[in-house]
This record gives structure tokens, sequence and C-alpha cells, in this order.
């Protein structure tokens, strides 16, 4: 998925080593409901015969049909692999549509709405029909690729993090926590469009919202650094239709942390309250951080 779209720079970018080693052809978003495009993956499918697909995002707000994908990779002979780094706790959680049974292969960050450490796990289908098709053993090219290929040994610490990020994820707590987060976005989204503010594909269905700051004064840069001025982190994004990367014309947010905090739909209707405050009425950033800090004196990390 391309980069402006809501694909993640490791995804094929020509600024990225990914765009570099690799043949990557991108495809995006269908302009008028700013939803994958899914016609174009077939079309580019058809045209190009990848080895590969890869679906799953970084800055894209809506469900990924799976089973879509699948349907075009086995069509045309690829191996599909799904990064679902920033959605694996809402899959865990049953509130996001679940790749396993679809895809060759699966990888995820640990962090983000997982809530582990810092690091990564690839996941391999070993009934991959392709791989066995093609006698390929996945599970042992991985291993060689990630050690001795990319990696000089196992940080053991991390390991024994995940393993008990991944216990902690099965329990009923984490569950709540996962929808509560999903809540969250669904209440902030709502709060910034009532503001006025535009989204990329009209709101949200998971853990993140980008906003469209065209019709504002601001570019993504500037938002983002007059919102950390009142300690609100979001950051800078590209959105459909921008065609310089790194002047991007929108911002990414998201609930995890928040929602880690203990805050609900209340506080999400004052934070969009912030972001209209600093952004549209243009107040005093340094009179919002206090406020900012207020409330989170009502919510510490433990």
């Amino acid at each position: 998925m391309s980069l402006t779209s809501g694909g993640h720079l490791t995804h094929g970018h020509s600024a990225n080593l990914s765009g570099k080693i690799y043949h990557a052809v991108q495809y995006g978003l269908d302009p008028k409901t700013e939803l994958i495009n899914y016609n174009e993956v077939e079309q580019l499918a058809k045209k190009y015969h990848p080895k590969i697909i890869i679906c799953g995002t970084t800055s894209y707000s809506r469900k990924i049909d799976f089973q879509k994908f699948s349907q075009i990779a086995k069509k045309y002979h690829a191996y599909l692999l799904a990064d679902i780094s920033h959605i694996a706790g809402l899959i865990l959680a049953g509130l996001h549509p679940n790749p396993f049974k679809y895809c060759d292969l699966v990888m995820t960050t640990t962090h983000k709405t997982l809530k582990g450490p810092r690091g990564a796990v690839i996941f391999i289908n070993k009934k991959s029909s392709l791989a066995q098709k093609e006698k390929i053993d996945l599970e042992e090219q991985i291993n060689k690729s990630v050690f001795s290929g990319m990696q000089g040994g196992p940080h053991n610490n991390i390991s024994a993090g995940i393993a008990l990020m991944f216990k902690l994820a099965q329990s009923k707590q984490f569950k709540n926590y996962q929808k509560q987060i999903v809540i969250n976005a669904q209440a902030l989204a709502n709060e910034l469009q009532k503001f006025g503010f535009r989204l990329v594909s009209n709101g949200t269905d998971n853990h993140l919202m980008v906003i469209d700051l065209r019709n504002t004064d601001f570019l993504g840069i500037e938002a983002e650094k007059i919102l950390e001025q009142a300690n609100i982190l979001a950051n800078r994004n590209v959105i459909p239709g921008d065609l310089k990367p790194f002047k991007p014309s929108g911002i990414r947010l998201g609930t995890p942390a928040i929602t880690s905090r203990g805050m609900k739909e209340k506080e999400m209707k004052i934070i969009a309250s912030f972001i209209y405050r600093l952004l549209i009425k243009k107040e005093n950033s340094l009179k919002i951080k206090k406020e900012v800090k207020q409330l989170c004196r009502q919510f510490p990390i433990y």
C-alpha cells in the first residue's frame, strides 16, 4: 500500500531499503470512498504477477478484508503477507477481521495495541498451499534470513517480555481494554468531526484516525509542533493526494496510550476540544498545556 494511502515506509517506498532492494508496485485508496481499492489491487496483480502481496497499514483507519486479498493472491500465485503491527491487539480481541487463515505469513510488532516490549514476531502458515507447491520451507527460509541474515543474536529479556505479553493478552481485562480503545477512537473521531475537522476515510474502525489539515492554516509538521507544545502527542502524516511526503498535510492520532491511563468517552470530548482550540481557535499552547497536565493528573501512569 502506498505511503500516502496509509501504508508503511517499509512497504516498498522509494526512500526505504524495501523500495531499493525490491521492485515494489504500490496500490492505494478509492478517491471517492478513501477505502482500499481492491479492484486496483487485482488489476496490478494481473499486470505484474508479484511474488508477494503485502496487506496491512500504518495509518489506515478502516478494516482490512484479508479474504479479498487472499483471493487475489491465490488467483495470481503470489504469497500473501499481512503486517498487523498496529491492529494485532484488536484482532486478538475479535474486533478486527483475522488474517491468519488467509495469509501465508503474518508479522506484527509487539508494542502498539499489544502493549508489549518493543520487538516483533513473524508467524508462518505451515499449510501454505503455494509454499507446498513450490516445495519451499518457509520456516527454514525465514529463520535463516533473521539469523544469521539480519540479526546477530536474540535479546532474551525481550523474548521473555513478549511471552508475558501473549499471556496477558489472553485475559478478559486485555480484551476489555481493546474494546475501550475502539470506543475511545470513535468518540474522539466523532467529536473532532463536530468541530469541523475532516478525517481521512470519514472516521475510524480501529485505534487511530488521520486529520486532513488542508482546510486549516497548518501543515502536519506545524500542527505536530503546536500540539506537542501543549503536551498532546501526535505525528505528522501524509494523506491521499500529498505529493511531498516530508511536508504532509495531515496528523495521525491514536487512543491506546490514553486508554491505558483509564480515560474514556468523556475525556475524548475534552481532548478534541483541546485540539480544536489549538489548531482552529489558535489559543495559547502554554495555557492549554496546563489544562492537559491537570487532566493527566486525574489518570496517573502506574
